[in-house]
Formats: C-alpha cells, sequence, structure tokens
C-alpha cells in the first residue's frame, strides 16, 4: 500500500520544521510550491511566516486553486500561524489574500509583536498524555467560529486550536518542540 504523501508549502516560512517534524514520526513529507506538487498530495501544511507574503506567493505561484481543490477532495489540510490565518475565511480589519475555508474569524498578531512571543503547556482535545508545548511568535488567534468548526485548545480564554472536518487551524508552532503528538494527530486525520 502506497504512502500518504503529505506535502508542506514552501513559499515562506517554517516548512523545513515542519517537514523534519513530520518526517520524525515516519510520514512522507516533502516541500512543495508548484500546483503540480500540492494536486499531488494527500494532505498539505500551510506552515508559519507572514501571512501577507505567504498569501502574495499563493497567488503568483497559482497554489490557491490548487489547496482549494485538495479542500474539495476532502484532503487534511493543516495551518499554523500564518496558515491558519490563510485557511480563516474572515481576517479582523484585513482585506489580505485568503484561502477562506475555514468557519472562523482570525485576528492576527494578537499576541503582540516578536519579543512578547511565548511559550506555554497546553491541554489541546484529540491530543492524549497530558499538554502539549505551545510556542506562540506573533501569534493570531481565532476570535470566533460557526459551522462546524470545533475549539480544540485555548489559552487565557482565546481560541488557539480549531478543526472544521479536514482542517486544522493552530495558533502555535508545534514543529518547533520536540513534542510530536500534534503531527500525530493531524495524520490520523487521513484515516
Amino acid at each position: 500500500m502506497r504512502r500518504a504523501r503529505i506535502g508542506v508549502l514552501a513559499l515562506q516560512g517554517d516548512f523545513a520544521e515542519h517537514t523534519a517534524a513530520l518526517r520524525e514520526v515516519g510520514a512522507q513529507a516533502d516541500p512543495v510550491k508548484h500546483p503540480e506538487d500540492v494536486a499531488a498530495c494527500d494532505a498539505l501544511v500551510i506552515p508559519g511566516g507572514e501571512s501577507t507574503t505567504i498569501g502574495r506567493l499563493c497567488e503568483r505561484f497559482g497554489v490557491g486553486d490548487a489547496i482549494r481543490d485538495l479542500h474539495r477532495r476532502g484532503a487534511p489540510l493543516w495551518g499554523t500561524c500564518a496558515g491558519l490565518i490563510l485557511l480563516a475565511k474572515e481576517i479582523v480589519d484585513s482585506d489580505q489574500w485568503r484561502l477562506g475555508l475555514l468557519d472562523a474569524e482570525v485576528a492576527r498578531n494578537a499576541f503582540g509583536r516578536q519579543v512578547d512571543s511565548f511559550e506555554v503547556d497546553l491541554p489541546m482535545q484529540g491530543v492524549d498524555d497530558g499538554p502539549v508545548r505551545a510556542v506562540f511568535i506573533r501569534a493570531p488567534y481565532v476570535t470566533r467560529v460557526w459551522g462546524d468548526t470545533q475549539v480544540l485548545a485555548t489559552f487565557e480564554d482565546k481560541i488557539v486550536a480549531v478543526r472544521e472536518h479536514n482542517l486544522l487551524g493552530i495558533a502555535f508552532h508545534p514543529e518547533l518542540t520536540d513534542d510530536r503528538r500534534v503531527q500525530q494527530y493531524f495524520l490520523s486525520m487521513l484515516e
């Protein structure tokens, strides 16, 4: 049986860290940046980075439609930090480019600037064996959800992880820790 191919959108941001973390748990993970590469994936990670830059590059490289097609096929899509922003249907006070797939509204840089970055242990629904280490770097958070979107984790009453069917949105960076349970959770969405 063929192993699932996990693409990591490699336009900007920490795609190398995501690729390495997924490979650590045995996934076939590869950086992708062109529509035909995205279309060949069974699942896709949209990494953290600068959401406006990633959005512009999605337009320039023409991968937005390929990502939307993956979503329509039911392939799991996981956005972390900037990736969460790009998945959301609404972004507070912004008309920047987005995929607009996730029934959620997101506030950009909501936890402050780079110097306000922090780490915390965070319980996350669907991830067993205790809290995950959450690294927040210029992180967004979800201001509201609707439809079938479920809240998986909160920090100080702010929504920081959500799931809607095959979409996973996380405000923090699990790829920057040694804990691989969030990657395993994402891979379980392929089953």
